[in-house]
């Protein structure tokens, strides 16, 4: 009988378990990118941060990436592989998550300067990591799903950094207890036990590389050699219309969100008079006598019905079976929220708590998407849909003040932020070689990461600058940040994304790298344009 030469990744539950230990490393280092946007308020108390300051921490985040490291990470990757790679930069990220806990307890100094230093320089260390470890999931995504569920897989990826974007900017007040030093530790050790998740998958993948090399030797099949990085490559990347349109995408629609992210729980407090803590005994859901835990598990459960959501009906053979796939799952999900209706009235009505509708959209709408895209394709066209959505949010956060109006942009923006990401992650994988995927996100990263600088540090920038004439009485409580010119500049964001995915389109007409099909479904013919 012949050998069949199966490896591990030919096997659905390995696959989902190695997507699991890698997203450990995706869900910590997103709770602590972004676990600091609930806590403003009390790092102006208790720190004495200003709104200039707070930014400046949370934008230097990607001053390494800025000047070259993310690249030097993908060259190292696409040297070296994902498990040095992933070690080495995730270590990286938890040595700076750990400095950054200590700077804030005074172990550094306990003076104003000696402080905002020391964290600064955490953060630093940790963003050199982040990026690198992003990376590195997509990168190990590619490498077990390319030809099965590759969509799907990096969106769920992308829903486990999500659900740590939520969890941190929601919970970090009642893990802290109030307090902001313990919420940091809290958020740093996350980082290490990701990496423990990590060693778990290495074993994995040794023995999926061993038994990728006995089946090309059995089978006479020359393995693809690793290449040495040339600057010919990056040249070749930067000049292939689509890359370029894509890369700039990438800038332009994050630097909308991520940065809008870390100061919307203080928009919502200064613009609607919502709360940085829950009521006293009010909001909580109480489980296992740990509200922490409980209100964890609301975050985990609208997880989980995304996943349903996008993968059960798919299963069912027939038309019928879907269907009452779908209603049944979607009967499930209301029951639930209507059992929490009076919870979620209190969430409803805390800054915190509202903000995390965003990453809440992803977690739900995440798995759904990437599911679209493997079955349906679409992708450049859900890029213009979200970059649509992105300008109706800032428009209804900025320019009105209706609460009802703010809750549909926080929806809308967290709706884009599921549509992008599914379809742009995996439209690069179709875009470039998968030996030169790690440069090809590396420098993708690089470039947002100066977007992502500039808008992180100049909302607060110019937050103090528009609020100049009162920023005593604001500290002083007597007063609110206006927050309307900072929210009405990252419209422009919106606004140039839109055009690049409709150039992205475009070019993919021209170039017929198939975007707009379903995965594993190929194009007649590519065309090598770097015009």
């Amino acid at each position: 009988m012949k050998r069949t030469n199966k490896t591990l990744k030919d096997s659905a539950a390995l696959r989902w378990l190695v997507l699991i230990l890698i997203s450990g490393l995706m869900f910590s280092t997103y709770w602590f990118q972004d676990f600091f946007s609930g806590l403003k308020g009390l790092m102006e108390s208790q720190l004495g941060f200003s709104s200039e300051e707070f930014g400046r921490l949370i934008g230097f985040t990607t001053i390494a990436n800025m000047f070259g490291m993310i690249i030097v990470g993908g060259i190292i990757l696409d040297k070296w592989g994902v498990r040095i790679a992933g070690l080495m930069f995730g270590g990286l990220a938890a040595l700076g998550g750990t400095i950054v806990a200590l700077a804030s307890a005074g172990f550094f100094g306990e003076s104003h300067s000696t402080m905002l230093t020391m964290m600064i320089i955490g953060r630093i260390m940790f963003g050199s990591g982040l990026e690198v470890v992003c990376v590195v999931c997509t990168r190990t995504i590619v490498k077990w799903f390319k030809g099965y569920e590759l969509a799907l897989a990096m969106a769920i990826n992308v829903g486990f950094g999500r659900l740590g974007t939520a969890l941190g900017m929601a919970l970090s007040v009642d893990i802290g207890k109030g307090f902001v030093t313990p919420a940091i530790s809290f958020a740093a050790t996350l980082i290490g036990l990701g990496i423990l998740m990590f060693i778990i998958f290495i074993a994995f993948d040794i023995k999926l590389d061993r038994q990728v090399k006995v089946r090309n030797s059995a089978n006479n099949i020359d393995p693809e050699e690793a290449e040495d990085f040339k600057l010919s490559d990056l040249v070749k990347l930067i000049t292939n219309s689509s890359f370029l349109y894509i890369t700039l995408l990438c800038v332009a629609f994050y630097a909308g969100v991520f940065p809008f992210i870390q100061y919307a729980p203080d928009l919502l407090v200064n613009k609607f008079g919502f709360s940085y803590n829950l009521p006293p005994g009010e909001g909580n859901i109480m489980l296992f006598g740990s509200a922490t835990f409980g209100n964890t598990m609301v975050y985990i459960g609208l997880f989980i019905f995304g996943l349903a959501f996008s993968m059960i009906p798919s299963k069912r053979k027939t038309a019928t079976g879907k269907l009452i796939a779908y209603l049944v799952i979607i009967a499930i999900f209301l029951a639930a929220i209507y059992s929490l209706k009076d919870t979620l009235a209190v969430w409803l009505k805390n800054g915190p708590k509202t903000a995390s509708l965003i990453p809440l959209g992803t977690i739900l709408f995440t798995p759904i998407f990437g599911n679209y895209v493997d079955k349906k394709g679409k992708a450049a066209s859900l890029m213009i849909l979200g970059s649509f959505l992105l300008i109706f949010a800032h428009i209804s956060l900025s320019l009105f003040n209706s609460v009802i109006l703010g809750y549909l942009g926080l929806i809308s923006l967290g709706i884009a932020f599921s549509l992008v990401p599914a379809a742009m992650w995996p439209s690069v994988a179709k875009i470039v070689a998968e030996n030169r995927l790690g440069t090809a996100y590396a420098s993708m990263f690089t470039v947002q990461n100066w977007g992502l600088g500039l808008f992180f540090w100049g909302i607060g920038a110019v937050l103090d600058l528009t609020n100049k004439s009162n920023l005593e009485a604001i500290r002083a409580g007597e007063m609110m940040y206006d927050y309307t010119i900072p929210i009405l500049m990252l419209v422009v964001c919106g606004i140039v994304s839109i055009y690049l995915a409709f150039l992205l389109k475009k070019a993919d007409k021209r170039q017929n790298y198939g975007l707009e099909l379903p995965s594993g479904q190929k194009p007649l013919e590519i065309i090598d344009d770097t015009k």
